[in-house]
């Protein structure tokens, strides 16, 4: 065996002259030979070696034991820093690799990588783990957290690493190794007598990982995503800084599990998925009723900023799809239909924008029609695979609420801070305050030249910077003609959701030849600001009851207020109030069944009605109600009109409430 027990960035080729770290106060530290991370550390305090865990060089994370042989801008890891979490989590993600093979020999490990909020490790064995399997598990990573084994980085010969994975019967190893580029160094690190193929970085030692971890499940996954390869057994586990963190994390876990909006569709009769129409969501008149008060308050807000909505074709033929680029990028995503003859082929959109520019290229437009906003609530289909599909959150068949504002250079900053501005204040009016935004530059594989690129990211910087709104770089996550802006939410429990989005684009009006003649009598392409506020209705309707745990606000609720009666002799004044109700433009319904009423109050409640009148004899004689509010114990005794008056403007859409 060829191996070279080696510091990550030692070379032959090394300069051994003076070396100057910048520190990130400002601060500047030469050395007089090439320096490790573990030795800066010790040598600005004490206290910063025993904590450090690893070294930032340059903005890429190291070990400690990596030679820094230039100068560079260094930063110190320690456990405060955000960026010890995915040291703790691959490191533990290794361990627990570890655990398996000592508890079950024989076990094939393949990929295991630290993933947001945790880690897993992908296991070839053919008996399946159980959840008891879990906590033997878990019990024997604890042990090895505690031994404290230092992380050891090696070097390999290719060859050498080949053949030893494939003696140790660790087949998908050395497929891994033969599938890496041919000047890719061979890293394996060791943790006392065990080893893995990794490129690191690692922390000192096992125990550097600490003990807040926990397994939380096993599922399924084909090796290296595909289907027709082997399915492996996929553990997952979290990992954080201390135990706070994560008895945190496991409330959010429960918290997400109660608010399951799958479990929640069903209890409120909101929707229903079946196998028959995998990836299609099956409206019920409730989860319907839902959808309408979304769509109309959204149609408000359009009329508000002065968008024309429109409807396109739900088939159009593959060459407009070829034109615009979507058939190379999302072919294999598009849902095909050939025409009886066998000459055309047409794809079921998976999105509108192609769609949108033919409706903008009928007649000749000047630059006076400029900005022209075009809204649809599109219907569209991706072929996505069944193992991503996941409740009304991700699915085949969604409607957009889309748009598309095709403007003039000079209007797109205007343009693009109204819609942030817009876009703020509909996620405020659906509850939700806090907001991110992503600045997401050009992908690797993308349409249009760095030139057209250089132009669509500057405007797009400018026109977020220009709205005050604070935003992080999401590097290469661009869409594939243009750069974005992606906006995420912050729900109840601390989740993020990305599901507005505003992309600056140059390339589809000049491929599709979105023209207008412009002050100098000439043609000029239009820039085409793709938006969406709410992304995908059935995505948003799903963060929508995860976030408010079914429990919407009165304008939302399918069901706003339910009339129950205590005895049969209220029935007739039971029905007068629902009427009431009715003409004062409320969702109710009547509840006249011959059951106890704290049977009808609790089935109410379960079903998340927001408010329940309950009317008995001395109700219907007085004319009053007794209001009892969802989640509460107390009831409030109202004169009718005053209810249904109260309840009126409580149940006002935002659209309508007065300034």
């Amino acid at each position: 065996m060829t191996s070279t027990v080696v510091s990550p960035a030692s070379s032959p080729d090394s300069p051994a002259g003076p070396v100057t770290v910048t520190l990130p106060d400002g601060g500047q530290r030469g050395y007089d030979r090439p320096v490790t991370g573990a030795e800066i550390a010790a040598s600005i305090a004490n206290s910063l070696a025993k904590a450090a865990l690893a070294i930032e060089v340059d903005g890429e994370v190291r070990d400690l034991s990596f030679l820094i042989d230039r100068d560079a801008s260094v930063r110190i890891i320690t456990r405060k820093d955000d960026a010890a979490l995915e040291l703790i989590r691959h490191d533990a993600a290794h361990v627990m690799a570890e655990a398996v093979q000592r508890l079950y020999p024989g076990t094939q490990v393949t990929i295991g990588p630290a993933i947001e909020n945790g880690f897993y490790y992908d296991f070839a064995r053919d008996e399946p783990f159980t959840p008891e399997d879990l906590g033997h598990i878990e019990a024997e990573m604890r042990a090895i957290v505690q031994r404290g084994q230092p992380f050891e980085r090696e070097v390999w010969d290719r060859d050498d690493a080949i053949r030893y994975f494939e003696q140790a019967g660790e087949a998908y190893k050395a497929e891994i190794i033969r599938d890496l580029p041919a000047d890719e160094p061979i890293s394996v690190y060791r943790q006392g007598e065990w080893l893995d193929l990794c490129r690191g970085p690692h922390m000192r030692t096992t125990k550097d990982i600490g003990q807040a971890f926990k397994l939380t499940k096993v599922a399924g996954a084909y090796w290296r995503g595909d289907h027709r390869n082997a399915m492996l057994q996929r553990i997952y586990g979290t990992a954080w800084r201390n135990d706070d963190e994560l008895k945190a994390y496991l409330h959010q876990i429960e918290e997400a599990e109660r608010r399951d909006h799958r479990r929640l569709g069903r209890e409120m009769d909101l929707f229903h998925l079946q196998d028959e129409a995998v990836g299609s969501v099956f409206w019920h008149a409730k989860g319907w009723t839902l959808w309408r008060t979304i769509e109309t308050y959204i149609r408000g807000r359009l009329a508000q900023a002065g968008y024309e909505e429109v409807r396109t074709p739900q088939l159009i033929d593959r060459s407009l799809w070829e034109q615009s680029g979507h058939w190379d990028k999302f072919g294999d995503n598009i849902f095909t239909v050939h025409t009886d003859e066998g000459e055309r082929v047409l794809g079921l959109k998976p999105m509108n924008c192609p769609a949108h520019v033919q409706i903008f290229r009928q007649g000749i437009k000047s630059y006076r029609d400029l900005p022209i906003r075009m809204a649809e609530f599109g219907a569209c289909h991706r072929n996505e695979p069944s193992g991503a599909l996941h409740g009304i959150m991700r699915v085949r068949a969604f409607t957009q609420d889309d748009a598309h504002i095709f403007c003039r250079a000079d209007q797109m900053k205007e343009e693009s801070i109204a819609f942030i501005e817009q876009l703020r204040q509909v996620y405020s009016d659906f509850g939700f305050d806090e907001m991110r935004i992503k600045f997401a530059d050009r992908p690797p594989v993308r349409a249009g030249e760095d030139e057209v690129w250089d132009r669509a990211e500057t405007a797009l910087r400018e026109a977020v910077e220009a709205s005050g709104h604070p935003f992080e770089i999401n590097p290469g996550e661009g869409a594939f003609y243009g750069p974005k802006l992606e906006f995420v939410l912050r729900d109840a429990i601390g989740r993020d959701w990305q599901c507005g989005t505003l992309q600056c684009d140059f390339v589809l009006p000049e491929r599709l030849g979105a023209v207008y003649v412009g002050e100098d009598g000439q043609k000029h392409h239009a820039v085409m600001l793709h938006r969406a506020i709410l992304g995908s209705m059935e995505r948003f309707i799903g963060v929508l009851i995860e976030n408010y745990a079914g429990r919407f606000p009165l304008w939302l609720a399918p069901v706003q207020v339910a009339v129950a009666t205590i005895t049969s002799d209220a029935d007739g004044y039971a029905g007068e109030v629902f009427a009431a109700l009715e003409a004062a433009g409320l969702r109710g319904h009547l509840d006249l069944r011959n059951e106890k009423i704290n049977l009808k109050v609790r089935e109410l409640s379960l079903a998340k009605v927001p408010v329940i009148l309950v009317v008995g004899k001395r109700e219907a004689e007085e004319r009053t109600v007794a209001m009892r509010r969802l989640g509460g114990k107390a009831q409030e005794v109202l004169a009718l009109d005053d209810a249904v008056n109260k309840l009126h403007t409580e149940a006002l859409s935002p659209l309508d409430r007065p300034e």
